[in-house]
């Protein structure tokens, strides 16, 4: 990364949030490409095509519990002049054998089963008297309880045409077509796939392992009694679920008090673990800022091409980040302000898409829309710094969500989208449509 010289010029510079970013995403790579068992590679994104190496279904069954049938004997049947067969047995799900059905003959049949040799159609159960000699019928007898049914005669109500409920082989997907392309992220339906055509591993990038601490003094965990002067540590709890919304395997770092070395020593103990690490709080220029005294020298120690650089962007909430690597494998770091929203804020325009980078997606950003401004007033912004508010988002309109204060977790809790206001505008009046971020 940068040396201790650029560092130092990064913290003068102020920089823009779209450089910010472009920064991260010119240093973070997509994770190494592993092979995984299904059920480990959910989440995931695939890296190669995979092929269906035999169809679906791999031969014609049935669609229905019924009877298995030659059309032209149940050609005009009706309730009033049914066709009456002979069963000569009963094939069910996994049955390596079935009954030849010749003329005049049926074979009961369950769904998901072989269709039988000679048959041509299959009549649902319902259109039939069950082999009871009664009227239709809603359903089987199990056969444990009434074997008989396997045999004797059945009166058939309707006619059936060609093919009427059987399910074709190939009729799904045929041995050879594509299945899933590599980028594909797997999901159940994607897992269930390649399960159904018999893969037992797959090939993707793995989901990034991030690491979330913070750090204060004041930090008191939920659940404890605060201290005086203390406050309940919400932004780990928030960072580690946003992470995991990202698609990452998170992990959250209880507090971190305000300690140079024991902050360092932290990190770099959960380094094993981490692909990025995420710390919140302790990069401004306070004297018990102790994210940026632990870590702006640490390039001066690790192998060419590490280190940190503290920076103030032109964006409000989220003025001061860090972004660098740490460790001896280089491992991406992302420093981000201690008050909630901006640490939120921040995450979602820096972290998330390092986390869905290096997942290997190709879409990393949250989606954005335009949308009219429904507020009572102006909404007024810094020159020079673009502006992003909390708002929630319905039918073409973003309303603001409490004021610009970098604190107001409350507010937060009720915004699906931030309203932004770009560098050059100072006030943006009611009706004037916005750039809207989409964070639902």
């Amino acid at each position: 990364m940068s040396s201790a010289a650029t560092r130092t010029a990064g913290q003068d510079h102020l920089w823009s949030v779209d450089a910010h970013l472009e920064d991260i995403l010119g240093t973070v790579r997509p994770l190494e490409p592993i092979e995984l068992q299904l059920l480990d590679a959910q989440g995931c994104v695939l890296v190669e095509d995979v092929t269906v190496p035999v169809s679906l279904p791999p031969f014609d069954n049935s669609s229905m519990d019924g009877y298995a049938v030659r059309v032209a004997d149940v050609a005009g049947a009706s309730e009033e002049y049914p066709a009456v067969l002979t069963v000569v047995g009963d094939v069910a799900a996994g049955q390596a054998e079935a009954p030849y059905v010749g003329p005049g003959q049926a074979v009961r049949i369950m769904t998901g089963a072989p269709l039988p040799p000679g048959a041509e159609a299959v009549v649902p159960v319902e259109w039939t008297d069950g082999g009871l000699g009664e009227g239709p019928v809603t359903g089987m007898r199990a056969h444990s309880a009434s074997p008989e049914g396997a045999f004797g005669q059945v009166h058939i109500h309707r006619a059936a045409e060609a093919r009427a409920h059987v399910r074709a082989a190939g009729s799904d997907v045929k041995a050879g077509d594509r299945a899933l392309e590599a980028g594909t992220i797997l999901g159940p339906p994607q897992i269930g796939l390649l399960a159904a055509i018999g893969r037992a591993t797959v090939r993707v990038r793995p989901r990034p392992r991030v690491v979330v601490l913070s750090t204060g003094s004041e930090l008191a965990q939920p659940g404890e009694a605060l201290g005086t002067g203390q406050i309940y540590d919400s932004n780990s709890f928030a960072l580690y679920a946003a992470a995991r919304d990202a698609g990452a395997i998170a992990y959250r770092v209880g507090a971190v008090a305000d300690d140079a070395e024991t902050l360092r020593a932290t990190i770099e103990d959960q380094l094993i673990r981490a692909d990025l690490v995420v710390t919140t709080g302790g990069v401004s220029v306070g004297a018990y800022d102790v994210v940026k005294e632990a870590l702006s020298s640490v390039g001066d120690e690790d192998e060419a091409g590490g280190g940190i650089d503290f920076r103030k962007l032109a964006m409000q909430p989220g003025k001061p980040q860090g972004f660098g690597s740490i460790g001896p494998d280089h491992t991406p770091l992302l420093a981000l302000p201690g008050n909630p929203v901006s640490s939120y804020v921040s995450f979602e325009l820096f972290v998330r898409p390092a986390i869905r980078t290096l997942a290997g997606l190709k879409d990393v950003h949250r989606p954005t829309t335009r949308a009219a401004l429904a507020a009572d007033k102006a909404l007024t912004s810094p020159e020079g710094r673009r502006q992003f508010l909390r708002g929630t988002y319905a039918d073409g309109t973003v309303t603001p969500v409490g004021g610009a204060g970098s604190h107001l977790v409350a507010a937060l809790a009720h915004a699906d989208a931030l309203i932004v206001v770009p560098e050059s505008a100072t006030s943006v009046e009611p009706g004037t449509e916005v750039e809207v971020v989409l964070l639902g």
